[in-house]
């Protein structure tokens, strides 16, 4: 599935995507996100991409201490927000990951419109192609189309039912995360938590094939015998998986596309 998803999202157009918030209303006027660059703590990083990482925050437990609790993605005007995407981030073959790759330009209008419902703030769809997308894609439409692809084919647990529990653990979480997503096993993801041990994002740890792996031990996340608190949210309703369609072959170049210091893979390997 994961595959012909890849192939497809690539070439396709896409229309504005609701389906994992609990409620999204588009606002009127989109605010304008302000540029952003390397700096000297986070510097430009051009290395080759050995894995990726998909991360979706939990909105309920952000919003609960959020700064800015007007903004568009806490302050109700746009909708409620279950998980939201955070982003997808292409990671090294250690513990470094390249990052700002080349410069960018600000986010078109239409492009932030398209993916404000899964990603409630323009300020960090423009970061997130900034810092991640620049060193995956030529053009942000191509980025996010890939990343909200993966974000959208994501089937969830019974938020509400595990927030009631009051002896949950992360590992107990992670399978039923896993469960509920047919392929994904529990050590394809680590769950980060905030101080008190509060859910807030979770990791999708995806190999250079963008196919789910096993996660590296440097990528760190909350031990699984830590127990887990979940701030009540809204419910969110897993949509219906759209009709199978036939799985293209994959194309060597896709690795190319995303990836300018990969090399094509050998034939029959990914």
């Amino acid at each position: 599935m994961l595959k012909s998803l890849i192939a497809l999202v690539l070439m396709a157009a896409p229309g504005v995507a609701v389906a994992q918030s609990a409620q999204c209303r588009m606002p009127a006027q989109i605010t304008r996100p302000e540029a952003e660059g390397p700096t000297a703590k986070e510097p430009k990083r051009v290395l080759p991409i050995g894995s990726y990482t998909l991360a979706i925050s939990w909105s309920p437990q952000f919003c609960s201490t959020a700064r800015e609790r007007g903004s568009l993605q806490c302050s109700g005007k746009a909708g409620r927000f279950g998980f939201t995407l955070h982003g997808l981030w292409p990671d090294g073959y250690g513990k470094e990951w390249p990052q700002y790759c080349r410069p960018a330009d600000l986010v078109p209008r239409e492009v932030i419109r398209q993916n404000l419902c899964n990603t409630p703030s323009p300020q960090l769809i423009q970061h997130e192609w900034a810092k991640h997308g620049t060193c995956m894609a030529s053009k942000p439409e191509l980025y996010f189309n890939l990343s909200r692809a993966f974000y959208q084919s994501l089937r969830y647990p019974d938020m509400g039912a595990l927030a009631r529990r009051k002896t949950l653990t992360v590992g107990q979480f992670a399978e039923a995360f896993a469960r509920a997503n047919k392929g994904m096993k529990a050590e394809m993801m680590r769950v980060t938590t905030t101080r008190g041990n509060w859910l807030s994002e979770i990791w999708l740890c995806l190999d250079r094939a963008l196919e789910y792996a096993s996660c590296p031990a440097h990528q760190g996340g909350a031990p699984d015998s830590a127990y887990l608190k979940i701030e009540p949210g809204p419910a969110i309703a897993n949509p219906r998986r759209p009709a199978q369609t036939p799985t293209p072959q994959r194309e060597p170049g896709l690795f190319l596309k995303l990836d300018p210091n990969a090399q094509p893979p050998a034939e029959g390997t990914h």
